[in-house]
């Protein structure tokens, strides 16, 4: 059995992945024996230490899955797609919405109304003004 030493996260974003996935399957293969001793009855005293290595078993697996993408968002920088995970997930209306340069466009039946009849600009009185008055 491993000893009962819990690695940070922070020391095992520094591994090399071989050396993750090594110390993941003897992270498993250690709660799969206390799993069976548990169901057997014996060991009561390391009944605690399962709890501790599923979390150590998701403690690894997150920071793998952290750099597999990481991975994938320095390989799609630059494209012009990008998986829809790596897309940044706003709100449907937000990813829904035309962009600034589509909301803009006009059809030309629009351009010449605004330039025949552009909007009527009013030289309004301040209100304090008014008042004083």
């Amino acid at each position: 059995m491993a000893e009962k030493l819990k690695y940070k996260a922070v020391d095992l974003r520094e591994w090399p992945k071989s050396k993750l996935e090594e110390h993941l399957n003897q992270l498993k293969t250690e709660l799969q024996q206390l799993r069976v001793q548990k169901v057997a009855g014996t060991a009561v005293k390391q009944v605690r230490r399962i709890r501790w290595l599923r979390k150590g078993i998701a403690r690894i697996l997150t920071i793998m899955s952290e750099a597999r993408r990481e991975a994938l968002r320095d390989e799609y920088r630059n494209k012009k797609w990008k998986p829809l995970d790596l897309r940044p997930k706003k709100t449907r209306a937000m990813r829904r919405r035309l962009s600034p340069t589509d909301a803009a466009r006009m059809t030309l039946r629009e351009q010449k109304r605004l330039q025949h009849f552009p909007p009527r600009r009013y030289a309004l009185r301040p209100r304090d003004a008014v008042m004083q008055e």
